[in-house]
């Protein structure tokens, strides 16, 4: 998003701003969750550029509906402000527009919140064309409200020829110009998600079984994905590396391939703008036949992460799919039973990306996931469509088979990646 929303000057990227983070606990929070939520908060904030000079937490039982902070909270914050030279506060929850440009006046510095930051940091890193347009509809979806603010000094037009009668104020022209642009953008997604049904609907028909990669920002999906495919995507230690979806065959060794994609990474309070904008990218996680939810071992606040993945699937509806719990960054564990207990408690597969440990196991746990049929389906197939009944007897359990002049029919347990690509053969 532009610099210089509100009242602070207008920066370059080069001039790193310097900001002051700020939550508010309610009575239902406990301490160690507000710290913690500020930690990651800290975290985005460095990971767009600029620095956090200080951080305010605030104990109250509810925000306040003008300020979302009581008045001497925001009175001792302008005061860090000065002192610290910051220019810039950031809610880590979000703040309304009236609440945000409140603020923005009593300090006299830029103000945003969480999913502005976020919003942010994905239009830094967006690459491809799809990326782009997919963070520009969450940008001006978070923006539309947010218009009256930014219009307060100008007045409606009125007089002289041509302006007379109820004219038309900038904030309406703009309004009109962003929804505009909104109903462009969402047509052109449009064509992301025909073009990538059409995608979907090719593996289906080559009978490849699909894996998504699902997790928490930074828990080591893209470099999980460049070991088991040999790419060479860019994997950091760093939040929201990855936007672009990326999709990549695992095969060799006379195993049974499949298709793997790498998607964006989730957070705690990911902008409902971000969900709504990226829909076409997660409708991948839809199709697959398995999601890996690959999650941060040596992370302090391992459960909480997974909870907010779980949170996120459920409320794109896949929370149904199969899953195969990923605990990646063993190598980072130095307390060995920890993984041991890890794994008894909660399952799962434990390697490291980094130097390929578990990764055998990992490899044979999907494939035997993969392998497991589903109910019993009879189909019919002609004897010169080789290709379909070799795939039955490789990836399907064949429970009875009747040959005659020109058929062969089967009753079959098939995966459900093949129980779609084979669809047409059954009776």
């Amino acid at each position: 998003m532009k610099n210089g929303r509100g009242n602070g000057a207008v920066l370059t990227r080069a001039e790193r701003e310097r900001a002051v983070i700020a939550a508010v606990k309610l009575p239902s929070q406990g301490r160690w969750e507000v710290e913690e939520s500020l930690d990651e908060l800290g975290g985005l904030t460095s990971a767009a550029g600029a620095t956090v000079v200080h951080r305010v937490v605030q104990e109250r039982q509810a925000p306040t509906p003008a300020l979302y902070f009581g008045r001497g909270k925001i009175a001792e914050i302008g005061e860090t402000a000065r002192q610290t030279d910051a220019n810039l506060l950031i809610c880590d929850d979000a703040l309304s527009p009236v609440q945000e440009r409140n603020v923005s006046q009593a300090l006299g510095i830029k103000v945003i919140d969480r999913t502005a930051l976020i919003l942010d940091i994905f239009a830094q890193r967006a690459r491809t064309s799809e990326g782009k347009l997919q963070v520009e509809l969450a940008q001006l979806t978070y923006l539309l409200p947010r218009l009256v603010g930014q219009w307060t000094h100008l007045e409606r037009l009125g007089g002289g020829i041509g302006t007379r009668g109820p004219g038309e104020t900038q904030l309406e022209s703009d309004r009109r110009v962003i929804r505009r642009r909104i109903m462009q953008i969402r047509r052109e997604l449009e064509h992301v998600r025909v073009h990538r049904r059409v995608q979907r609907e090719g593996r289906r028909r080559a009978g490849l079984p699909v894996v998504a990669l699902v997790g928490y920002t930074n828990a080591g999906k893209t470099t999980l994905l460049n070991r088991l495919t040999g790419s060479r995507l860019v994997a950091a230690d760093q939040l929201f590396v990855t936007l672009d979806p990326a999709a990549r065959l695992v095969s060799g060794d006379s195993r049974q391939p499949f298709i793997l994609t790498d998607t964006v990474g989730f957070i705690r309070k990911l902008p409902h703008e971000l969900i709504a904008a990226f829909r076409a990218t997660l409708e991948e996680l839809a199709e697959a036949d398995i999601l890996l939810h690959v999650v941060d071992a040596s992370h302090p606040a391992l459960e909480e992460h997974m909870a907010a993945v779980q949170g996120l699937l459920r409320e794109l509806e896949i929370d149904d799919r199969p899953t195969l719990l990923v605990l990646n960054k063993i190598d980072r564990v130095h307390e060995p039973r920890a993984i041991d207990r890890l794994v008894e408690a909660r399952g799962g597969v434990p390697v490291s990306a980094v130097t390929g440990e578990g990764f055998d196991h990992l490899r044979s746990t999907v494939e035997a996931a993969l392998r497991r049929p589903g109910g019993a389906v009879t189909l019919r197939i002609p004897h010169g469509e080789g290709t379909a009944l070799a795939l039955c007897y490789a990836r399907g359990r064949v429970l009875a088979r009747t040959d005659d002049a020109d058929h062969v029919r089967l009753e079959v347990e098939l995966p459900p990646s093949l129980r779609d690509a084979l669809a047409s053969y059954r009776m």
